[in-house]
């Protein structure tokens, strides 16, 4: 199984701010990392006016995107069910960790994000390792401020790492 810590919270919280934050200073840290973004909506990577838009909506159902410096691909799912975190993380080659923004229904560690104007969630959501917040809160585990991102992070290099 790949190492996997998971970032959720509310929307509007700071969650993708806390993981852009955890990616660098692991990179810095020399660790190889992979991140997942989990959207609620119909999403599109590729812009209109692109080749690759005119592609898939012309009807493709899988396009790829290559150059010298990166590719991608684009699947269409048409409605089918969405795959699961596992299914995503064994689409990664060649990672250390893979940090994921949302799926808070799937059961990897998870650091809970919190604001003052949101309720905290991990009574609901499973396997919450830690809480970041505004202000330090009574919490039976490892509570971090939005600012501490270093803390943070050799947090998850000591528990998961």
């Amino acid at each position: 199984m790949r190492k996997v810590i998971g970032i959720v919270g509310w929307k509007d919280v700071g969650k993708t701010f806390v993981v852009t934050e955890i990616i660098k200073l692991l990179v810095q840290k020399g660790y190889k990392v992979g991140s997942i973004k989990h959207a609620h909506h119909n999403f599109d990577i590729d812009q209109p006016g692109t080749d690759s838009f005119k592609h898939r909506k012309s009807g493709s159902s899988e396009v790829i995107i290559s150059s010298s410096k990166r590719w991608a691909k684009i699947m269409e799912n048409n409605n089918k069910k969405e795959k699961k975190l596992n299914e995503l993380l064994k689409e990664f080659n060649d990672i250390d960790v893979a940090v994921v923004e949302g799926f808070k229904k799937e059961n990897h560690p998870k650091i809970e994000i919190i604001s003052q104007n949101s309720k905290l969630q991990n009574n609901e959501i499973n396997n919450v390792v830690a809480i970041v917040a505004d202000n330090i809160i009574d919490s039976n585990i490892p509570v971090f401020k939005k600012n501490d991102i270093n803390r943070l992070t050799q947090f998850i290099i000591d528990k998961f790492l």
